[in-house]
């Protein structure tokens, strides 16, 4: 996509961050934004020194695990900017520290409720939408370096933003011939406000959490992303990746080797198994008719 121009993006959390640089290069190339947060004052915050920078913003004040909340913000942004929404990016996340063992059903809920549900709701509202108004678009999701393998310490935010990065794969598959791209941003270290997220826990999904909200873990973390990728620089390279449509937005280079060695002993544990060779072969030759047949009945069934 080369057209920013007066497209109207929505951006998830994007009153800090990783969503407000989104906003700030968004806003540098033309489009009209409007950033999406639960915390009001953020928000405002975000959308003042937007508007002084330039920037047609519109601040929306609601939770992205609502369906309801997610249909009537499509409506106004629609109504505000007299335009369809034709770029989506579902930044919000939040994340948590603690045992998996003593993991509660509060703490699945919460973190995959904003994480993977508030990507999978601002998709089912907004692609419909985006193709009905037939002027391509562009939907970018952030997921993590954490989603490429599990974490004794962030498990329940590993697996949501797997969740993520195998979705995103899926619409990358889909929406290509629809005229919509797809990339998924999995970044490392950035100067963002994640640390802070416990914060923002709704009341009803914290009562008996192992979370930790030790304020010197809490320290800790500040320090560990206070060396990050600063949010407007990580922006670029999402935007030089919608141009050149590319997935995958991986610029942070220093995890390339750990990526690698990881998926290496994927690989390498097909060693482990002296398996019968024309068996695999006919399995292999099954699956690949099965691909086939299945793309022809859903090319026919689109036509």
């Amino acid at each position: 996509m080369q057209d920013f121009e007066d497209r109207v993006a929505l951006i998830t959390g994007g009153a800090s961050g990783v969503g407000l640089g989104q906003a700030y290069a968004l806003g540098e190339r033309g489009c009209r934004v409007a950033i999406v947060d639960v915390r009001q004052d953020a928000l405002e915050t975000a959308a003042t020194a937007l508007a002084e920078s330039g920037v047609d913003v519109l601040p929306l004040q609601f939770d992205i695990r609502e369906r309801d909340a997610w249909e009537s913000a499509a409506d106004r942004i629609e109504r505000h900017f007299d335009a369809p929404i034709t770029l989506l990016f579902n930044t919000a996340g939040v994340n948590g520290f603690g045992p998996l063992e003593k993991a509660t059903y509060a703490d699945f809920d919460w973190v995959f409720g904003v994480n993977f549900g508030g990507v999978v709701n601002g998709i089912q509202t907004v692609l419909p939408r985006m193709l009905a108004a037939g002027q391509g678009g562009h939907i970018m999701s952030v997921a993590s370096m954490a989603g490429f393998q599990g974490s004794p310490a962030a498990a329940i935010y590993a697996a949501s933003k797997a969740a993520v990065i195998n979705l995103m794969e899926s619409y990358a598959l889909t929406l290509a011939p629809l005229g919509v791209g797809v990339s998924v941003l999995c970044p490392a270290s950035v100067r963002s406000d994640i640390a802070n997220t416990l914060n923002r826990r709704p009341a009803e999904l914290a009562e008996g959490s192992s979370f930790n909200d030790d304020p010197e873990f809490v320290a800790l973390q500040h320090r560990l992303y206070a060396g990050g990728m600063e949010p407007r620089e990580l922006a670029q390279h999402v935007c030089d990746a919608i141009e050149n449509e590319r997935f995958w937005v991986l610029p942070f280079t220093e995890t390339r080797e750990g990526l690698r060695d990881y998926f290496d002993t994927i690989i390498a544990a097909y060693d482990d198994y002296d398996t019968d060779e024309t068996a695999a072969a006919g399995r292999a030759a099954a699956f690949e008719r099965y691909r086939r047949d299945s793309e022809a009945l859903r090319s026919a069934g689109s036509a």
